[in-house]
Parts: structure tokens; C-alpha cells; sequence
């Protein structure tokens, strides 16, 4: 189905029964209305391809002039229809003759005879008289009477009330009122130009015209010019209190309850009558509301800005003078109307209720838009806020400028002299260092922060840095250490029952240990995590979240991992910590590459494609893991900038996979000197670490690269399985893991050809083109014969690396095709073109259709159109 019409099929399927009885002498009248926009016209051009062979479709339209034409929609049909009723409806003085050549064209072959009048709501009084003659005989008649209309536009007087009235008393009548579309219907029509469907759907409500636009224009940013022109169509005409009325409402960013409107509005909701018989309000006794958000963007963003500047201020004087009034919106409108003094005094009461609600954005948006103002403030003050917007910038993943706001923190801190406020400042700054990814600066702002606590006599803030050394020790792999220094703070944190603190230090001593071999550990990082979820630590849970899905992914233990993410992601995505969220997203990409999932992985990893560094580096990992493997360009450029930010976190657990990529890499272009080259340095730092896997790959990348390096001779991980040269029971523990690939890469190690075609047969279907030709290669060098082409030969020949299918659809969107357009030539479903589509803008790396056409014609693959 078109994507235009999406969610239509009960509609559609009742108008083709309609119209099948029809045929068979039982006529009648169906009724399609709904708002502006809604996809009434879509409908009806969706029809015909529904309706029984040889049936006519007859459409006209009615039309919004000032001075209507008579009889409009019907002389729309001239053309269409027999000669006796063109010569009617021109001429138009008889409208008898119009009614009977009417009811002649309808009741003749063939049948049925399908009449659709589109915007009734707009009809002359000759076409409503015209359609109240054929109501009342349709039932008569071999043909369907399908009327289209506006419901929200409909006054009580107007005339179309009178025919409506009389439909509803026909025998036969559909009444099909259409819905706005679902969240999952904008998601899908969303997918292909790659927008937040939420956003989408939050800005449109659904309404399929304003969707169509917004992805049209590429986002929500701006109200699309087709919708401003659509929305300020219809203020055409309203008096110009009601234009008063509707232009301060629309400097309001939400509802409007009902005192607020009483104290903006002279006239209260009485100025609003005619703007809701239009369609632009829904009036409530308790509020008053836009129809759609883009209808009131629509309207604010054609004021004249002085106009805009001073409806502003009307409702930030409102909004102040009444009691209890939401700071977050005397804020907007401060800063709408200019007015500093009101961003100085309610900016941080509203930051703080934003952060107090969990909405860490926008606390971080309230306290942005407050410290430019920050001259307003004195030192202990701004020092305050500047720590609470580095907070809740590091808790967006906002890492710049939580680094930047939480250096300005501590300098004013050292001026004032205040020693519990330094250290603890000391204790985020070096917290939000290593959130940014870099170790150096913040091993030293731990360092510092002890010591400064050391001497406050606050054992609380004590605990909770000795806790945070405790943190960068396990992290850079020194365990020992840490496990010293998180026995200490959990001791403090007990002894001051503070259970955040807790929990931060059980996740540390845990970690240590588990990661440092002893597998008991585990069950202190869960406690951390029981202890937060108790205490509503949101962000200490979602760390020891993070903690365990990442050990547990570097341990094979998928299915448990698996059973952790959900619960995992809902509780970052539910109180906005996107530091996490963004984290746990790539981890689930991990756990896709490990599945062969090349398309959810990237779809995954490309959340952590930003500033965040400790999600980035795996991130571009994951990304360079699946070029690499499907031999796809751009995985060397993604490992140079992921092995740039591992060195400055001075962390295994970004230099080993990156080293293990890099290593794959070299190995599958035949670089052997180049697999040396990146495992070995790192191997010699992790081949002494038995709880972390990275030595076992790192050894069984040197063995194969003719580099090898001992084996631990107990460890049962797969890798030193095949290093080894057990690949049996490595390939066996790979399938038993669920990872597809390595377990094809172990057969393929056989000796036996039998195995190595069934390995290559794996690899094909999983898209590895190059291991399956270095397979391939041993095959032909063992003298097999029969060796299987594979299915990715026509991916080879163009850059991009997509497939014969994937060609076509490029070549089809380029000449402007829609997607249906592109199913209907190629024989295949929507659906399918849809996936087609995305994994095409994907591999191009392109935000939009027009941008794919456009790097396709850089790549050369337009050459050949398709026809």
C-alpha cells in the first residue's frame, strides 16, 4: 500500500464492498470526512485499484472561492461522462435536465458507476440541491455516491447540515471517519528521511498531510511552507478580534487552561468561535488547544517580531501575577519578550523542577539560558549553578560543556576558600574528565579531591572520592588498588549510611574483582545494583547496568546480558540520563555484531556516533567490525579515530577491541606485519588480565599472522581454543554462544574441505565476503573443483557495496520514484522497497533520498538506468 495511506484498509476494503453491491443493484452513499489534511483525497485515489472489474470512477471537486461555480464538481465530469450530461451541466439554467442526466449516466453501463465529490463542505447550493435529488434514489441505482467533507469546518447553520441530515436517513449509508494516523504509521513514513518519529508525531498529532510535509522538509525544525500557507488559508476572512485571539494563544507553546485564557482574552473563549468552527481550536470548558502544534507554529511564526515580543509579554505578566504559575513557561516567555530581570529570578527554580521531574535537557536548556546572565549573579551563587548545569550536561552526554562549566565551578570554589564545596567539586570534575575521555585530567582531579577532603572532616564526600579512585583503578585495570580504596569508601559509606555512595563502591570493589578473574565479584556489582534501584539512584543503577551487560558481553553470556538490557534502557531512557542510554544502545550493538545482525548492530551503534567518547570508541569499533567484514569501504578511517580515543582513556576495554579490529583488518588483507603492529603492544598489556578476554584474541590474532605469543593452556575461551588449534571445539562454543561468524571463521580453520564448504556456504549467507574469499582461495589451493560462487558477486563492482536489488531501488528513487512507484516496477512489496530504501541511505550514508541520489551519481552508479 502507499505510504500516503497508511493505516486506510478498513476504509477502503468498505468502499469496495460498497461498490461490489452496488454492481449488483444495491447503490449507496458513503461518507469520508475528517480534518484538513487527513487524507480524504488520498483515499479516493487509492479506490480504484480496489473496485470490481470494468467499474467507472467519476470525480469532481468542489472548490473554496468566495463566489462558488455552480454546479462545479459535476462539470469537472465533462469528459468523463455521455454527451446528454455535459451538455446539462453547461448550460446549467434546467436543473431538472441536470438531475435526469444525472440519474441516466449513473444507471447506465457499465456498471457500477463510482461518484466521488470531493470538500462537499464547500459545494454551490445547485450541487447540494443536485446531490439531494441522487440521496434519495441511490438505492436504486447500480452505483456508490462517495462524499468527502471536513467535519471540524461544519457550523450549525451550515448548508451542508441539511443534506448530511438526509443521507442519514437513506437505506444504505457508510460513514467512514478517518483517524489520524498511529505512532507506528509516522514512524514508518518517518524511517526513510531518518527523523525522530516521536518528534514527528508530537508536532503533527498524526495528521498524515503536516507529516508528509515535516519529512519533506526534512524535520521538525521549521513549519514546512506548505503548512504555513495551508494554516493562514483559513484565518482568511475571521474578524479581526478572533485573528487577536488566536495570535496571543499562539506565543503558547501548550494548552491553555482556562484562567489563563480569561486573563489574556477580553471577550474569554467567546473571541474563539469561529476560529474553532474553522478547525485551528479545540475548545474545552477547562482549556483551549491548537488542533496541531504546526497549526500554532504556523501562526506564531508569521508575526512580525515586534508583534510577537510584545503577545509575550502579556502572557509573562499573566503568568506572574497569578499564583503558583509553571516557572519553566514565565521563563519562555521572558525570554520571548526580552525580559532579563524575569530569566535572573525564575531560571533556576525552573531548572531545578526540571531536573526534580527527571527532564535533564531541559534543566540543562533553563540553566544555559540563566548563565548568560551570569554578571546577574554573586560568586557562591554562579558557582552553584554552574556545577548543577555541568551535572545535568554530563547526564545528557553533553561532555564539553559539562567539562567546561565544572572547571569554572572549581576555580571559584579555590577563590572563595570554600574546602568541602572544592572537594567535592574536585570529586564531578574528575568524574566528567573521564566521561569526556580523558584519564590524565581526570586521575589528577581524583588525587586532589581526597586530598582536599582528607582535611574537611566530611567522612560523606570522603567516601564517596575515595570511591571515585576506587572507579579510575578498576577502569585502567590496576585492580588491586581498587579493590583497597572501594573497601575503604564502602566502610565510610556505611558508617555515614549513605546508600548512593553504597552502591557506587560496590560497583567498583565488584567490578575489580570479577574483571580481575575472581568470578564472585559479580554478585557484589548486583548488590550495587539492588542497593541503587532501592534508593532511586538512577544514575548509579544505570552504571551498574552498564558494568554488568559489558562483562557479561565480554564473557559470551549473551542470553544474560540479553535479559538485562531492556529493564537497562528503559530506566536511562525513562529519566533522561542519555550518557547511559547512549552507552547501553552501543552495548546492544555489541550484542547484534556478536549475532551477525549487521543492520540492527549499525542502527544501533550510530546512537553513540557523537561527542561522548566512552560510547563513540566502541561504537566506531562495532561500525569497522562490520565493514571489515562485509567488505564494505570506510572501517580504516573508523578505527584510526576510535584507537586516538582509546589511548586517551588509557582503558583495555577500548584498547582491546579496537586492537582486535585493527588486527582482523590487517589480517584479512593479508598485512600480516600490520596485525603485529596493533595486537602486540596491547597483548603485552592484557595477557596478564585472566578476566578479560581481549589477551585471548589479541594471542590468536599473532598466532595466525605468524606472530604467535604463549597460550594460557586452561583458559577455555574460544579464541585460545583455535589458537591452540582446537577449532572444533571452539566453533562448538562459538554456535552454543550464538555468534554465527566466528563460528564459521573456527570451521573454516578445518583442514577438510567438506568443512571449509560448509563454512563458506555460512559465510555467504551472512554477506562476509571477505573471509569467504580468503576461503574461497584455500579451497581452489586444495584442490576442490566445485566451488560455490556466492551470492555477493555483484556487490563487488560498486563502491557502495550494495546488492543487485538494492541497485535497482537506487537507480528507481534517483528518477523520483515513490517508494509504492518503485514496488509497483519491480514487482515486489512496499515493505519490501521500504527496507531497501533504508538499508540504500545506510550504506550511502545519506540523510535523505535526494542526498543518496546525489552521492550515488559521485559513486558512478547511475550509469546504468534502470527501464
Amino acid at each position: 500500500m502507499d505510504r500516503g495511506i497508511l493505516e486506510r484498509e478498513p476504509e477502503l476494503a468498505r468502499l469496495a464492498a460498497a461498490a461490489r453491491q452496488a454492481a449488483g443493484g444495491a447503490g449507496s452513499v458513503a461518507l469520508v470526512f475528517g480534518e484538513a489534511g487527513i487524507g480524504k483525497s488520498s483515499l479516493v485515489k487509492a479506490m480504484p485499484d480496489l473496485l470490481p472489474p470494468h467499474a467507472r470512477v467519476l470525480v469532481g471537486q468542489c472548490d473554496d472561492l468566495a463566489t462558488s461555480r455552480p454546479l462545479g464538481p459535476f462539470r469537472d465530469l465533462v469528459g468523463s461522462v455521455g454527451a446528454e450530461l455535459a451538455r446539462a451541466v453547461t448550460d446549467g439554467g434546467d436543473r431538472h435536465r441536470v438531475y435526469e442526466a444525472l440519474h441516466a449516466e449513473l444507471a447506465g453501463t457499465p456498471h457500477p458507476a463510482v461518484l466521488v465529490v470531493e470538500d462537499v463542505h464547500w459545494a454551490d447550493e445547485a450541487s447540494l440541491d443536485a446531490l439531494r435529488f441522487l440521496v434519495r434514489r441511490m438505492e436504486r441505482l447500480p452505483a456508490l455516491l462517495v462524499l468527502t467533507y471536513r467535519d471540524d469546518e461544519l457550523s450549525r447553520g451550515h448548508p451542508l447540515r441539511h443534506l448530511l441530515g438526509q443521507v442519514s436517513r437513506a437505506p444504505r449509508v457508510h460513514r467512514l471517519p478517518l483517524a489520524r494516523l498511529s505512532l507506528s504509521a509516522v514512524r514508518t513514513l518517518s524511517s526513510a528521511g531518518r527523523l525522530d518519529p516521536a518528534q514527528v508525531y508530537e508536532v503533527t498529532s498524526g495528521n498524515p498531510f503536516f507529516v508528509a510535509e515535516v519529512v519533506a522538509a526534512g524535520g521538525t525544525g521549521g513549519v514546512p511552507p506548505t503548512v504555513v500557507d495551508a494554516v493562514l488559508a483559513r484565518l482568511r476572512g475571521l474578524e479581526p478580534a478572533t485573528v487577536d485571539a488566536l495570535e496571543q494563544l499562539a506565543v503558547v507553546p501548550s494548552a491553555v487552561e482556562r484562567p489563563l485564557i480569561d486573563a489574556l482574552l477580553t471577550d474569554g473563549v467567546a473571541a474563539l468561535v469561529a476560529a474553532e468552527q474553522r478547525g485551528l481550536l479545540t475548545v474545552e470548558p477547562e482549556r483551549v488547544a491548537f488542533r496541531h502544534e504546526l497549526i500554532r507554529r504556523a501562526v506564531a511564526d508569521s508575526l512580525p517580531a515586534a508583534r510577537r515580543i510584545d503577545l509575550n509579554r502579556n502572557a509573562l505578566a499573566a503568568l506572574i501575577a497569578r499564583p503558583g504559575s509553571d516557572a519553566a513557561r514565565i521563563v519562555h516567555h521572558a525570554a520571548q519578550a526580552g525580559d532579563q530581570d524575569a530569566i535572573a529570578r525564575y531560571g533556576p527554580d525552573a531548572a531545578r523542577d526540571a531536573a526534580g521531574a527527571g527532564a535533564h535537557r531541559e534543566a540543562a536548556a533553563q540553566l544555559r539560558l540563566v548563565l548568560r546572565r551570569r554578571q546577574r549573579y554573586g560568586p557562591a551563587e554562579l558557582a552553584d549553578l554552574l556545577e548543577r548545569y555541568a551535572v545535568e550536561s554530563y547526564t545528557i552526554a553533553d561532555s564539553a560543556a559539562a567539562v567546561a562549566a565544572q572547571r569554572e565551578a572549581v576555580a571559584l570554589r579555590r577563590s572563595l576558600g570554600d574546602t568541602l564545596a572544592l572537594g567535592a567539586d574536585l570529586r564531578w570534575l574528575s568524574r566528567i574528565h573521564w566521561w569526556a575521555g580523558d584519564a590524565g585530567e581526570a586521575q589528577e582531579a581524583a588525587r586532589e579531591a581526597v586530598a582536599v577532603l582528607e582535611q574537611a572532616g566530611d567522612e560523606r564526600l570522603l567516601a564517596l572520592a575515595v570511591s571515585n579512585i576506587a572507579q579510575l583503578r578498576m577502569l585502567s585495570d590496576r585492580y588491586p588498588e581498587a579493590v583497597a580504596h572501594a573497601e575503604r569508601a564502602i566502610a565510610l559509606a556505611r558508617r555515614t549510611e549513605d546508600t548512593a555512595i553504597l552502591s557506587h563502591a560496590l560497583n567498583n570493589v565488584g567490578m575489580a574483582r570479577w574483571r580481575g578473574g575472581d568470578p564472585g565479584g559479580r554478585k557484589q556489582v548486583e548488590e550495587s545494583l539492588d542497593v541503587a534501584l532501592a534508593a532511586g539512584e538512577v544514575e548509579h543503577a544505570c552504571r551498574s547496568y552498564a558494568n554488568l551487560i559489558w562483562t557479561l558481553l565480554d564473557n559470551l553470556q549473551y542470553a544474560e546480558a540479553d535479559r538485562l538490557l531492556p529493564p537497562a534502557m528503559e530506566l536511562a531512557e525513562r529519566a533522561e540520563h542519555f550518557g547511559f542510554l547512549t552507552y547501553l544502545h552501543v552495548e546492544l550493538a555489541i550484542r547484534r555484531l556478536a549475532a551477525a545482525d549487521w543492520e540492527e548492530a549499525e542502527r544501533h551503534a550510530e546512537f553513540g556516533m557523537h561527542d561522548f567518547l566512552p560510547a563513540r570508541c566502541p561504537a566506531l569499533t562495532v561500525l569497522a567490525r562490520i565493514r571489515t567484514r562485509c567488505g564494505r569501504p570506510g572501517a580504516d578511517e573508523l578505527l584510526t579515530e576510535a584507537q586516538e580515543i582509546a589511548v586517551r582513556t588509557r582503558e583495555l576495554q577500548r584498547a582491546g577491541p579496537v586492537a582486535a579490529a585493527l588486527a582482523e583488518a590487517a589480517w584479512l588483507r593479508g598485512d600480516h606485519d600490520a596485525v603485529a603492529e596493533a595486537a602486540a603492544p596491547v597483548h603485552a598489556e592484557a595477557r596478564h588480565l585472566t578476566g578479560i578476554p581481549y589477551g585471548a584474541e589479541l594471542a590468536y590474532w599473532l598466532g595466525k599472522s605468524g606472530h604467535p605469543v604463549p597460550v594460557d593452556d586452561d583458559s577455555q575461551h574460544p579464541y585460545a581454543l583455535q589458537a591452540r588449534g582446537r577449532w572444533r571445539e571452539a566453533a562448538s562454543i562459538w554456535q552454543a554462544a550464538g555468534c554465527p561468524y566466528e563460528h564459521a571463521a573456527a570451521v573454516a580453520e578445518s583442514p577438510h574441505p567438506a568443512d571449509k564448504l560448509t563454512a563458506l556456504a555460512e559465510l555467504d549467507a551472512l554477506g562476509a565476503e571477505p573471509l569467504a574469499r580468503l576461503v574461497r582461495t584455500e579451497l581452489r589451493r586444495l584442490g576442490v573443483r566445485r566451488i560455490p560462487r556466492g551470492p555477493l558477486a555483484a556487490t563487488r563492482g560498486n563502491p557502495a557495496g550494495l546488492t543487485d536489488r538494492q541497485l535497482q531501488v537506487m537507480r528507481l528513487l534517483a528518477e523520483g520514484l515513490t517508494n509504492s512507484e518503485i514496488a509497483a516496477r519491480l514487482v515486489v512489496s512496499v515493505r519490501t522497497v521500504d527496507n531497501h530504501v533504508r538499508a540504500v541511505l545506510d550504506k550511502l550514508d545519506a540523510p535523505t533520498r535526494r542526498h543518496a541520489a546525489v552521492r550515488a551519481a559521485q559513486l558512478g552508479l547511475l550509469s546504468e538506468r534502470e527501464t
